[in-house]
């Protein structure tokens, strides 16, 4: 392939190039695989979250290997932290064409009801579901002008299923599909796109103390693909996809990156592959 060609290829394998994309709780996990991926595929990256020493350390990283970042604190709790990022993000950069929002949290695990304080549902709802509506709001006030655009927020398989995590964990995550689905109706008509993306369990350290999942255990979590086992980076593709151009005419999806998890009754199945 000759130097020409070359360039052209690795420009249109730059999904991203020339798109500014916002990403709350960027600093880590799937926030963090995501802000690296995006930067990967030429978009100009601002980082909000809480953790403000992993996040402009994440910025030094990206922009070391001659991407763009920046990172400003962000309490998606805060309508004035959201404001303010959005703000940021067109300020430094022109315009927002990406919004993710991903920052979310999960309580400790009590199962039965009558352990559930108010205030502990409050607090995850406050987080996982504020966090998102006010993302969504502020995002489409710089949106809705461009008459374009790409919101995302990072859902659960717990929004398809019960039984998998604990009561304010679940009810938030069916809330921010809910609402996802209710403002791709509402801003379609501006040309704005506006998706999910539901993981299963993706082992960060949140996640193996919640579950207490070790090396053993993961043999139980991760049966459906043959043990493949579900990384940030997977979920972080799947946020590309919707993201980027590619994905011009889907609006108000749930796609779920389970490996089959929430179509498949374990106890009740002719398939006994999940014993291997």
């Amino acid at each position: 392939m000759g130097r020409a060609a070359s360039l052209i290829a690795s420009a249109s394998a730059r999904r991203l190039e020339g798109k500014v994309a916002l990403i709350t709780g960027g600093s880590r996990g799937i926030g963090e695989s995501t802000a690296r991926l995006f930067s990967k595929h030429g978009a100009k990256v601002l980082i909000a979250d809480i953790k403000d020493d992993l996040g402009q350390s994440l910025c030094k990283d990206v922009d070391s290997i001659g991407g763009t970042a920046s990172f400003v604190h962000c309490d998606v709790t805060k309508e004035e932290d959201i404001e303010n990022a959005v703000n940021t993000a067109v300020s430094n950069y022109g315009k927002l064409d990406i919004m993710f929002n991903n920052a979310g949290t999960i309580d400790q695990p009590k199962p039965s009801i009558l352990d559930n304080t108010k205030s502990d549902f409050e607090k995850i709802l406050s987080i996982n579901v504020m966090g998102a509506f006010l993302g969504t709001k502020h995002a489409a006030r710089v949106m809705i002008p461009a008459h374009q655009g790409s919101i995302l927020t990072t859902a659960s398989v717990c929004a398809r299923i019960g039984g998998v995590a604990t009561h304010a964990y679940t009810s938030s995550k069916h809330g921010v599909v809910g609402l996802m689905r209710n403002t791709a109706v509402e801003l379609g008509q501006y040309g704005i796109r506006v998706n999910c993306v539901s993981p299963y369990v993706v082992p960060t350290p949140l996640a193996n103390a919640f579950l207490k999942m070790d090396d053993e255990a993961k043999l139980v979590f991760y049966r459906y693909l043959n043990g493949a086992i579900l990384k940030p980076e997977d979920v972080a593709e799947a946020a590309l996809f919707l993201g980027s151009d590619e994905s011009k005419y889907v609006s108000g999806h749930d796609l779920v990156v389970d490996g089959g998890f929430t179509i498949v009754n374990p106890d009740f199945c002719m398939f006994r592959t999940y014993d291997k």
